[in-house]
Parts: structure tokens; C-alpha cells; sequence
């Protein structure tokens, strides 16, 4: 038995998915469902033993003690998290409490329940914690990419709570020895991703005919990480990872913005053409957001050198297989794109 947390979120789901169709061992999935949780990522596990649902929030020490009592997990998989960059200037209170507040209060969980385990239950149990890119901070154009020695220097609300946490779980381990792993991905997507991020916020734009928000001049480059390569790179870190290390997982993907921007739009009008014309005559350059980090890159030889994992997906296969997955599922995408939702994108985007 695992215990996830966050697991009804876009990675979190994609991960208890993954798991469950190369496992049968069940999973426990805590989840708090605010507005980017969603059930219908789990929909196909309905009546699925394997999978047993908890609704309740991370920093509910009592629940979470007594979900460790009930199921006694061999390991737990830390996804909960608030992780919007755009939502944390917006509201950095609530990242605080889950990012930093949350993450501690799971530690103190986890070591009570370590500590109650014999020798070998001690020396087989983990707790994974996922973290980001973004607590490295900025790159330069000519800047080497991120390796796990990278200070830390995070730019934005969300990065600062997500840099606290894994100070808090590389602490954990050393002054309790409690056995943790983290890792620190890159920019991730696939199905399921809630339409508040790049990706699907352009697919679903450009299916409804708005317009497609380009922060400043476009020339942000990410690093693009398929989620599911994602889930595999935390099963081999689960598997073989060595307690108090850190795993950067990375798609080797570095492109700006616009450029993915002007993939979507090909790839849309390859499998669903407008007859109005090419979706991008809807490509629109709006303020940029404060603080912007400017490039990202993952340096993710580490992980392959240890454990031997690399992606499978390429961009171009990854990026096919989003669009296709969001034009196959229309009426998942239609139940997100509520009213609370178009309330955030009027708060984001309107005086832009």
C-alpha cells in the first residue's frame, strides 16, 4: 500500500493511473479537491479496490495520522500542492499554508509512523517528495542547465513555499533520518492538465476561438517533461533511489513559449482546421507577469546515470498526444471550464 497525496490533480491523477496499470498494489489518494482537483481524472478506477479515496486536506494532522494507523503504508508520494505561479501573486497565503504548512505537517505524520515500524519496515519505508524546477531560479541564455547542486534562488511565491518544503524534507532526513526522496521536475504535460497552464489554456482557447495570452515577447523557455515519463521517473525513484538524494527529471525539451505556442496552433489545424483560418491569427502578446523567470533547463543526467531512466516521449510525440487527448475528451475539458474558472481568467488576464 502507498499513500498519495494530491492524487485527483493533473500529475497526481496521471500518477495513480500509471501506477494502477503496472501495479496492483493499492493506493490511498488524499486529496483535498479544491479547484484543480477533479475526480473524473479518476473516473475509469470507479469501483476499483485498488484505489481507495480520501477527501481531506494535507494539514489535517489528525486525519493524516490516522490514515497512516489504518493502512500503514509502505511509502507515501507527495504531489498536494498549490503550484500556479500566476494564482500565488495573486494569493500567496494559500500556497504558504499548503506548500510549507502542509509539507511539514506530513513529515511529522510520516516519522511518527516510521518510528513505530521494526528495523525492516524502517529500512524499507519512503517518503517522495515532488517538487519543481522553479526553486533554482533563472538561467541565462548561455547558463549551464540545473543539476541537483544548484543554489537555490526562487523568484516567486510559489517557487519560495515550493524551495521551503524541500528544506523541511532534506531536514527531516538529516536530523530525524527519516528516509526521503525528492525530485524536481520540469514543466510537465498531458492529460488531464487543468487549463489554467500554457498548454491546455491554448488548446482551449483556440477550440473557443479567444485569444491566445503570450506573456511579453514570448521568448520564456521552459524545459517540456510528458507527464506520464514523469510517473515513470518517480516509480524508479521509489524503486532505487537512495534515501536524502535528489532527482532532477527533465524531457531534455528547452523551447520558448511562442515556439510551443505556434506548435499547437499547426498541430490544431492539422486535426481540426477553422474554417475561419489559422488558429494563429488568435496569438495575442499581453503584459508580462511580474518577476517572469526568464529560461529554465534540467540537467537530468544525474537520474539516468543511477536509476537508467530517460523519457520515452519526444516533444513532437508528447505534444501530438496532448492535442489529440483534449480533442477526444471535449466534455472533461467543458465541466473545468466553469464559472469559477472563467472568474480566474478575468482576474488574470483582463487588465493585461
Amino acid at each position: 500500500m502507498i499513500l498519495v497525496t494530491g492524487g485527483a490533480g493533473f500529475i497526481g491523477a496521471n500518477f495513480v493511473l500509471d501506477w494502477l496499470s503496472v501495479s496492483d498494489e493499492p493506493v490511498v489518494n488524499l486529496d483535498a479537491l479544491t479547484y484543480a482537483g477533479n475526480l473524473e481524472n479518476l473516473a475509469s478506477l470507479k469501483g476499483d479496490p485498488r484505489h481507495i479515496f480520501v477527501q481531506g486536506d494535507i494539514c489535517d494532522r489528525e486525519l493524516v495520522d490516522r490514515l497512516f494507523a489504518e493502512h500503514q503504508p509502505r511509502a507515501i508520494v507527495h504531489f498536494a500542492a498549490e503550484s500556479h505561479v500566476d494564482r500565488s501573486i495573486h494569493g500567496p497565503g494559500d500556497f504558504v499554508r499548503t506548500n510549507v504548512t502542509g509539507t511539514f505537517t506530513l513529515l511529522e505524520a510520516a516519522r511518527g509512523h516510521w518510528m513505530s515500524l521494526d528495523e525492516a519496515g524502517k529500512a524499507a519505508f519512503r517518503f517522495h517528495h515532488v517538487s519543481t524546477d522553479e526553486v533554482y531560479g533563472s538561467l541565462g541564455p548561455n547558463d549551464p542547465a540545473f543539476s541537483e547542486t544548484k543554489t537555490y534562488e526562487p523568484n516567486s511565491p510559489y517557487s519560495a513555499s515550493k524551495a521551503a518544503s524541500d528544506h523541511l524534507v532534506r531536514a527531516w532526513h538529516h536530523t530525524y533520518g527519516l528516509p526521503v526522496t525528492t525530485s524536481n521536475c520540469s514543466n510537465n504535460y498531458g492529460p488531464y492538465h487543468f487549463p489554467e497552464k500554457l498548454i491546455p489554456l491554448m488548446i482551449a482557447n483556440a477550440l473557443a476561438g479567444k485569444p491566445l495570452p503570450v506573456y511579453g515577447d514570448g521568448q520564456q523557455i521552459r524545459d517540456w517533461l510528458y507527464v506520464t515519463d514523469h510517473c515513470s521517473a518517480i516509480r524508479a525513484v521509489l524503486a532505487q533511489g537512495t534515501p536524502g538524494e535528489v532527482y532532477n527529471v527533465g524531457g531534455w525539451n528547452e523551447k520558448p513559449n511562442i515556439e510551443i505556442v505556434h506548435t499547437l496552433c499547426a498541430l490544431l489545424d492539422e486535426l481540426k482546421p477553422d474554417p475561419a483560418g489559422s488558429y494563429t491569427r488568435l496569438i495575442t502578446y499581453v503584459t508580462d507577469r511580474p518577476g517572469h523567470d526568464r529560461r529554465y533547463a534540467i540537467d537530468a543526467r544525474k537520474i539516468e546515470r543511477e536509476l537508467g531512466w530517460r523519457p520515452a516521449e519526444t516533444f513532437e510525440t508528447g505534444i501530438r498526444k496532448t492535442v489529440q487527448w483534449y480533442l477526444a475528451n471535449q466534455e472533461w475539458v467543458a465541466h473545468i471550464l466553469s464559472g469559477a474558472y472563467r472568474d480566474w481568467v478575468e482576474t488574470n488576464y483582463a487588465a493585461r
